[in-house]
């Protein structure tokens, strides 16, 4: 199922790209996990993935288009505001470098990308990044 491809390739591109990136940093940053979460000291995105609409050029030859949320929340610290900027660049940086997901997709861009400050600034509420992206896959319908 490409879904399943779709999510396996990007959660690698956070997990490998993404935290290189952030490690060559000046400053630290916690890395993007999805198996072991250690309680602070790294960051676990939630991934959803859905179909969403075709143009008619897209129907006509054959290319699926899905859309790709993902949602990181970095708890509140004194960096945290940095830090959720870090991570928008680093995804960014990783998905121009690599558009297909390691050809999995034909191409992948970021449609939107929305840094969500706590409701209350020191409260215990952390900031959180919401990125929107649209992938396309040829040859796909049957």
């Amino acid at each position: 199922m490409i879904e399943l491809k779709i999510r396996a390739a990007f959660e690698n591109l956070l997990t490998g790209r993404v935290n290189e990136l952030l490690q060559d940093y000046e400053f630290k940053i916690a890395p993007i996990e999805f198996s072991s979460f250690l309680g602070g000291s790294s960051v676990v995105p939630v991934l959803r993935l859905s179909e969403c609409e075709r143009s008619e050029k897209e129907r006509i030859i054959r290319v699926d288009a899905y859309s790709l949320t993902v949602s990181l929340y970095v708890p509140e610290t004194v960096d945290s505001e940095r830090d959720v900027y870090a991570y928008g660049a680093a995804i960014g940086t990783a998905l121009a470098e690599d558009p297909t997901l390691g050809g999995v997709v034909d191409r992948g861009v970021i449609t939107g990308k929305k840094y969500v400050p706590p409701k209350k600034p020191y409260c215990g509420d952390g900031w959180e990044l919401i990125l929107t992206l649209r992938l396309t896959v040829e040859g796909m319908t049957v």
